[in-house]
């Protein structure tokens, strides 16, 4: 009965005390939660490092996924733009051929001269095609040169800015003769003995003149850029911008004129 006694006794101190620590109980449990977030904090920074390195994974993926999906469509985009241009070419081509009274034959070039100061070009006809030396090669905005060695199958075509090729011309407005000679500049071209009484000047327009039996009357050659008189020299210095892309034209027009062929009598080379 006695023990009875002070186990009750005992139990409202307890009980009395548990209620009268409270609010320290409070106040320390506010203070300890800095520490308990501090001792916590490696697991969480741990948790927040594995979650982010994963997404910074996948975004890497992802990106380089998109990078390769772009540099596609950019390469599909390209390709489309070369192929309208090559329409563009044809059907440019295809009206100049309209505008030629001589039956024509479309080439393709499929070679360009390692020599930097030679200016020839491969292209995939031959006599096969019946294409012979001499024959004009033109692209669709004018004369690009002539065919200077020929095989069955392909043909060696020196262009009109070679430092060795010289063709007749003549200036539109007025009919003035002279000839045009290359400088080896894909862009220009010079005219040879011109002398300062002659009426030629910048933007005058020149045409194959047809002397010399080599080209056809009136095919574009080139456009007058500049004139110019030096003291104590007999001619005037005169530069000449072809009219045909020569360095850019891919494809190409065989001419068959009336102006002679010039093969009669040579062998072909290869076969």
């Amino acid at each position: 009965m006695l023990l009875l006694g002070l186990t009750a006794l005992i139990l409202i101190g307890l009980d009395t005390c548990t209620e009268w620590l409270e609010p320290a109980k409070s106040r320390f449990e506010q203070a300890a939660r800095p520490f308990h977030w501090l001792t916590n904090l490696p697991a969480r920074l741990s948790e927040w490092g594995d979650e982010n390195v994963v997404s910074r994974k996948e975004l890497e993926a992802e990106n380089e996924q998109l990078r390769t999906e772009l540099s596609i469509h950019k390469a599909q985009m390209l390709r489309m733009a070369e192929i309208t241009a090559e329409n563009a070419r044809l059907r440019n081509l295809l009206n100049a051929t309209e505008l030629l009274d001589d039956k024509v034959l479309v080439a393709e070039l499929i070679g360009v001269s390692p020599d930097p100061l030679s200016h020839r070009i491969l292209i995939n006809r031959g006599s096969r095609d019946g294409a012979y030396i001499g024959q004009p090669v033109l692209d669709d905005r004018g004369l690009m040169g002539q065919i200077v060695r020929i095989w069955k199958d392909s043909s060696q075509v020196l262009l009109i800015t070679d430092s060795s090729h010289a063709v007749p011309v003549q200036v539109l407005r007025n009919g003035v003769r002279t000839v045009a000679e290359g400088t080896g500049d894909y862009r220009r071209m010079a005219l040879r003995y011109v002398s300062p009484t002659i009426d030629i000047v910048a933007g005058d327009v020149l045409v194959s003149s047809g002397l010399g039996g080599r080209f056809p009357v009136g095919y574009p050659v080139g456009k007058v850029l500049s004139t110019e008189q030096s003291a104590g020299q007999a001619y005037m210095s005169v530069v000449v911008e072809p009219t045909a892309n020569i360095e850019r034209s891919r494809h190409l027009l065989l001419v068959f004129s009336n102006v002679e062929d010039l093969s009669a009598g040579e062998d072909e080379d290869g076969g």
